[in-house]
């Protein structure tokens, strides 16, 4: 994986520059990182946890079919109106976790290390997603089912959310297309496009667009409206950051590794 060390992370040892990666490089990160290999393990928990608990084959099934039907539109109500809202910056005592579990990512949306979201976030949110839809559906067995359900879905997510920021065109045409409209997201107008591996709920709001011809380029769309006026307001994402936010993030970071240009099988 040479190349791909930047900034190394306090947390992990190491950072990820996925401007900078090719597929078989993004495998392994991914199959390698701390946050991925928790998941898994979530999973395999849940999963002996629903044979224990079991609540029948029937009440097993509704369960993630309810967690795989509800969990697009969870994401896209949290993706717009939470981590696209403006409320967490204007509080002190929130400003870190709104700085850390997307204004990172879209400052610099190339970078590993806060693509993924941290697990302290992640794990409630998922378990209050999905542990009631379970439970009324079958007892504990059922919301063990639906948590790793969740939890399983997270990390197809963050998997493709990683291909979606990658160096690296899919041959996949359904893959390309939503590599595209991310892009999108990123790049043009940050009030669209908010779903991840799906754009139908974006359909049902009203919020998805084809292309940048579309709509006008938002000025906002690195920094989220967090500008520089609003940093002197509200100045504690600025003192975290160090700098102030940018109005676009930097390039790929250079490299002596020149990245493979494989395509998928």
């Amino acid at each position: 994986m040479s190349g791909t060390l930047n900034n190394q992370s306090l947390k992990t040892g190491r950072s990820f520059d996925l401007g900078k990666m090719n597929l078989k490089q993004l495998w392994v990160a991914y199959l390698t990182y701390p946050t991925i290999l928790l998941y898994f393990a979530l999973v395999v928990a849940s999963v002996v946890a629903a044979a224990h608990f079991f609540a029948g084959w029937g009440a097993t099934l509704v369960s993630i079919v309810a967690v795989i039907l509800v969990y697009p539109l969870a994401w896209y109500l949290l993706h717009r109106y939470v981590l696209h809202g403006r409320l967490l910056y204007k509080m002190k005592w929130t400003a870190s976790l709104w700085k850390r579990i997307h204004f990172d990512h879209h400052q610099d949306p190339h970078l590993l290390d806060v693509l993924f979201g941290a697990p302290v976030t992640t794990l409630p949110t998922i378990a209050i997603i999905t542990g009631p839809i379970g439970y009324l559906i079958g007892g504990w067995g059922a919301a063990a089912t639906a948590f790793g359900t969740g939890v399983a879905i997270t990390c197809i997510y963050e998997f493709f959310h990683c291909i979606q920021h990658l160096n690296y065109k899919p041959n996949a045409a359904w893959i390309q297309r939503m590599k595209a409209r991310h892009v999108l997201h990123h790049f043009h107008d940050e009030d669209g496009n908010f779903g991840i591996t799906s754009f139908v709920v974006d359909r049902l709001f009203g919020s998805y667009y084809l292309d940048a011809k579309a709509r006008p380029r938002s000025p906002t769309v690195f920094n989220l409206g967090y500008d520089v006026q609003e940093a002197k307001r509200f100045p504690w994402v600025m003192k975290l950051t160090g700098s102030p936010p940018r109005d676009r993030p930097d390039g790929a970071r250079t490299s002596t590794a020149k990245p493979s240009t494989q395509h998928a099988a």
